[in-house]
């Protein structure tokens, strides 16, 4: 069965688990190469191994590749990888992010580690752009058609867990919308994906509700689905610069988890 991303190479960065697991078994679901990174490896479950395994069985291809993000030489060496490999990228997706342990939120700024703000800034926001400046001559030989998608949260925009959370959320926003008009002349989209409450394995085992009993919660497949969407999307370019939220993707498209639903209302409900 062919799928709208065929012959199509992805990047999907921190995809053992989570949102980035679900994105790039998502991006297979549509027939893409997906190189899927992490730290951790081997036979467990939340591994990029048994990512590129889901990706397979999904239909399309997973290449794991050990990554660092928080080194700029692993960074380096994964794209000059893909470079040899594929001599071409038509998607990154920047996703990968570093969750404090334990986790340093409530309270005031002033009662958390300095480390914070390395782990929720340097992660989730420096190696977003290291990567995309890998990633840009990769995407320009593909030709235009090519996109980054950053996925950030609506604590970009408003108060979510800590300050150092929202100042990475805010820069990854800013730095969307920026790439965006640089991108434009090469015919690369560059959009911010907005999601809401994810039911992901961190806050599945913190709450102890399973995923499909859980209210108000997106499941990271839907997420990925809608990132899948916007990569085969007709008006993509139109949309470059722009916050893309997961529940409008999926309206739009028509998009449902693995449970039959469509992606739970975050903004919507919250308005």
């Amino acid at each position: 069965m062919s799928g709208a991303l065929d012959g199509k190479i992805a990047v999907v960065t921190g995809s053992s688990r989570g949102i980035g697991r679900g994105t790039a078994i998502a991006l297979g679901e549509q027939g893409a190469t997906v190189y899927i990174t992490g730290r951790s490896i081997g036979d467990g479950e939340l591994t990029i191994d048994r990512t590129a395994e889901l990706v397979d069985e999904a239909g399309g291809t997973g290449i794991p590749v050990r990554t660092d993000h928080g080194n700029d030489d692993e960074i380096a060496a994964l794209f000059q990888r893909i470079g040899t490999d594929q001599a071409k990228l038509d998607i990154l997706v920047n996703n990968v992010y570093k969750i404090p342990s334990p986790p340093a939120w409530g309270g005031g700024f002033w009662d958390h580690p300095v480390s914070i703000w390395d782990d929720q800034v340097g992660i989730g926001l420096r190696s977003h752009y290291v990567a995309s400046w890998h990633a840009a001559p990769l995407l320009f030989a593909a030709g235009p058609g090519g996109m980054i998608c950053n996925v950030s949260s609506p604590g970009g925009q408003s108060y979510h867990f800590s300050s150092s959370y929202g100042a990475g959320k805010a820069g990854l926003d800013r730095l969307g919308a920026d790439m965006a008009i640089e991108l434009e002349p090469k015919g690369v989209a560059c959009v911010t994906l907005y999601p809401g409450t994810v039911s992901t394995e961190f806050i599945v085992e913190s709450s102890g509700v399973r995923d499909i009993d859980m209210e108000g919660a997106q499941t990271p497949l839907v997420v990925g689905r809608s990132v899948a969407a916007l990569a085969s999307a007709s008006d993509l370019m139109e949309r470059s610069g722009s916050i893309q939220w997961v529940e409008d993707l999926g309206a739009e498209f028509g998009l449902v988890d693995e449970h039959g639903r469509s992606p739970a209302a975050y903004h919507r409900r919250n308005e």
